[in-house]
Formats: C-alpha cells, structure tokens, sequence
C-alpha cells in the first residue's frame, strides 16, 4: 500500500492552505509522508483553461456564498482558526513558489513561514520588501533564497511541475494522489485517507 500523500500545491490558493493544515492528522494516524510538489496555479489554470471559482462562478447565483459558507464548515470542523482571507488576496505567487523550489527538498521551515504570512498573519506578500522581511523574521537568509530562486534552473523546474502535473490531469489545486489515483479539492481528504489505508475511496 502506498504510504506517501503528494499535494500540488501553491501559496496562493487558500484551500492549499487549509488542505495542508488538514492533512496533518491524516500524517500522524496513517503515518504517511507528505510530499509537496510546488507547481504555478495560474499555469494550470491557463494550460487547462480552468477559472478561479471568484470568476467561474461569479454569474451564478449564490453559487459563491455557498462556496464561502463550505469553506467555514471546514475551518470550524477542522479547528483551523488561524485561518483568515488575506486582504491582498489575489497574491502572485511566482517569486514565492520559485523559492520554494530553490530551498529544494528541506523546504519545511520555508513553506510554513511563507503559509503563516498568507493565510495566518495578512502580510502583503505580493511586496518584494515583505517576502525578505518574513523571511528574514523566521531566521531564513531571505537574499540568497531569493537569488537562487532568479536561477534558469529553477524557473525551468516550476514550469516543468506544472506541465506534468496537468498532464497527469491536475486542473485545479489543492489536487491530492496517493499512487496513481487522484483527488481534487479539500473536501476528499476523508476519500484520501480511506484510500492509503484500505484501498477503496
């Protein structure tokens, strides 16, 4: 039985965020490893011609109220209260997840730093000024991060993720695979965990 969870995953969606919070639990009962693949939500969107619900929903009616009452549902039933909208929100993530690539495997510090200044503590993390600051609070050496993620090496590696990941059917994130079989969205963590431990979503 496959024992790992990989989540595509990008700063800028806030249901990453929750997901990513969310599977901890689902860690530490199945004790599965969690891989992060760093991929650009904006290149899937345009390789898959997919919309961020504001605007795929925006003539719906209360399609997107119904969207943010789910979104509560889950913060409430996942005690997640940390989580609020950043008031920057939409945020351009491509520094940022070219950074997480340039920190390379041990990323961790780096993607919970970055995680809390979105989705915990409201920094404008669209600010070049910031992202160093944030950094720098959390004792990591904002320049040379930063600089290594300016590198051809690394921009050729997110915009490799994000291919692969749409051509393994990602159209959106957060998407969830354990193996083979895939998972779209916060709301199938309970079908993830079923599967890494029993087989059957």
């Amino acid at each position: 039985m496959t024992r790992a969870i990989e989540l595509i995953f990008d700063f800028g969606s806030p249901n990453a965020y929750l997901a990513y919070r969310a599977l901890q639990p689902i860690l530490a009962r199945t004790g599965a490893q969690l891989v992060l693949t760093p991929c650009l939500l904006g290149g899937i969107f345009k390789l898959t011609g997919n919309q961020a619900p504001m605007f795929a929903f925006s003539g719906v009616q209360g399609k997107l109220d119904y969207e943010m009452l789910e979104m509560r549902r889950f913060i409430a039933r996942e005690k997640l209260s940390k989580f609020f909208m950043n008031p920057y929100f939409p945020i351009n993530t491509l520094t940022l997840m070219r950074a997480m690539v340039a920190a390379g495997p041990d990323h961790g510090a780096y993607v919970e730093t970055v995680l809390a200044a979105m989705w915990e503590t409201g920094r404008d993390m669209n600010d070049a000024a910031v992202v160093a600051q944030v950094l720098t609070e959390a004792g990591l050496d904002a320049a040379d991060l930063l600089e290594r993620a300016r590198g051809d090496a690394v921009k050729q590696t997110l915009a490799a993720n994000t291919a692969a990941a749409v051509d393994r059917g990602v159209f959106g994130i957060p998407t969830m695979f354990v193996g083979a079989e895939m998972f779209f969205g916060k709301e199938r963590l309970g079908q993830v965990e079923s599967y890494l431990t029993t087989g059957v979503a």
